[in-house]
């Protein structure tokens, strides 16, 4: 099977970060996550960046810097990982997509349960030396 591209968009506003909990319309709904999506054909990771977080949370982002690439643990996709400033702006979730949503610190996101071990490890190894 192919390899599909997605992004992960990790959300900033100030010390905190944009936790979703996955709704009942997408695969393995109720797990904790950054923001999340596919890429769609001829569109770079940035653009991929700003469509999926206006979709699933109507907030408009400015991304800043691909930090760290993973896959999932079904291998089906290689997620490409983007921090991005959303500094204003009220969250408004997709309620097929975002079943809750959270501002929360780092160490805060690492005690939500469920989260998919690649999220634990880019919260705990990956995010603090960015």
């Amino acid at each position: 099977m192919e390899q599909r591209e997605a992004i992960v968009a990790v959300l900033l506003r100030g010390e905190r970060v944009l936790a979703v909990r996955r709704g009942p319309a997408v695969a393995r709904p109720g797990y904790w996550q950054p923001l999340s999506g596919k890429i769609e054909p001829g569109e770079t990771q940035e653009q991929a960046v700003v469509r999926e977080v206006r979709e699933e949370v109507g907030l408009t982002v400015v991304p800043l810097a691909k930090v760290w690439e993973s896959e999932t643990d079904d291998r089906r996709f290689r997620l490409h990982w983007w921090t991005a400033r959303a500094d204003t702006g009220e969250v408004v979730p997709d309620p097929d997509e975002v079943a809750e949503t959270r501002w929360v610190t780092p160490e805060e996101f690492l005690v939500l349960d469920p989260v998919f071990d690649g999220d634990r490890e880019f919260f705990e190894r990956i995010l603090p030396a960015s």
